[in-house]
């Protein structure tokens, strides 16, 4: 963790507070709590921006963008779909190529471990599954979104590439195994991949990190700098945002290496650790 004390001194020059939803502003009960949403309009009112970067699918993640009142783009699946709700523009949308589609689902669905995994193809903003399996039922009543079984995977990608690829699976140490492979076998110039939370394999295109996002919010649209910008995250998918701004605060509940890397380590989503990070940092 490094000092606060350069950071302290710049609070008054920040202009962008960037958000992750899970384990960060939204805990078990799946809300945004009164008092991080006070912290928030404090901070709008300021006239800092705000803004959401998730790993969530888009039409999920909308209701948290309504929720904190957000004039600017939402941006999803890790920073591979950047739309703004207010008119509708796509700004960004990276996929995954089908012959890496392919090859994942080969991989995912080798017979050892088929029956352990629910694999998620995420195309057009729509969840498509080979069947609804616990995991699948629970994440969908989660996120609020309803997955589409079609059996075999591969049909829809005849005419479709996945924004990204998502295997579920509740033994932690299955998806530690996999990620050790798929790194192996595919460079970083080739794969994105992350975990939002321990049972997630997360994969997207290679120039998708929510850093990537961050800055095409800060330095593309807002003509501001890195050290203008506090982002607050809870997981490996959040590093690189952490890293990108001026000021990077980690949740309580986040793994040691992600900790290691924030500037500031909060309270956990379930005290309200957003609220006090903004207000130590922003008010």
């Amino acid at each position: 963790m490094t000092s606060i004390n350069n950071q302290a001194e710049n609070k008054k020059d920040i202009k962008l507070l960037v958000l992750d939803i899970d384990g960060t502003i939204a805990g078990h009960d799946n809300q945004v709590s009164d008092t991080v949403q006070q912290a928030i309009k404090a901070v709008q009112a300021k006239g800092i921006q705000v803004a959401i970067a998730t790993g969530r699918m888009y039409c999920s993640a909308l209701r948290f963008h309504e929720d904190i009142q957000s004039n600017l783009p939402l941006v999803a699946y890790q920073g591979a779909w950047i739309q703004d709700p207010n008119s509708g523009k796509l700004h960004r949308h990276l996929t995954v190529t089908k012959e890496i589609a392919y090859q994942l689902l080969d991989y995912f669905e080798q017979p050892q471990w088929r029956s352990l995994l629910s694999v998620h193809f995420y195309i057009n903003d729509q969840l498509y599954v080979r069947e609804i399996t616990t995991d699948t039922a629970d994440y969908s009543q989660r996120c609020g979104v309803i997955p589409l079984p079609v059996g075999d995977l591969r049909q829809v990608l005849t005419d479709n590439i996945p924004t990204k690829v998502l295997a579920l699976c509740n033994k932690v140490d299955l998806i530690r195994k996999m990620m050790g492979d798929l790194r192996l076998q595919y460079t970083p110039a080739e794969l994105y991949m992350t975990t939002s939370v321990a049972t997630f394999l997360e994969v997207a295109n290679p120039f998708v990190n929510k850093g990537t996002a961050v800055r095409y919010l800060a330095e593309e649209m807002l003509g501001i700098e890195s050290s203008q910008v506090m982002t607050i995250g809870d997981n490996f998918n959040d590093v690189e945002m952490l890293e990108y701004a001026g000021i990077g605060v980690a949740m309580g509940s986040a793994p040691e290496p992600v900790k290691a890397i924030a500037t500031w380590v909060t309270a956990s989503v379930e005290h309200d650790g957003v609220a006090i990070a903004i207000e130590k940092f922003l008010l």
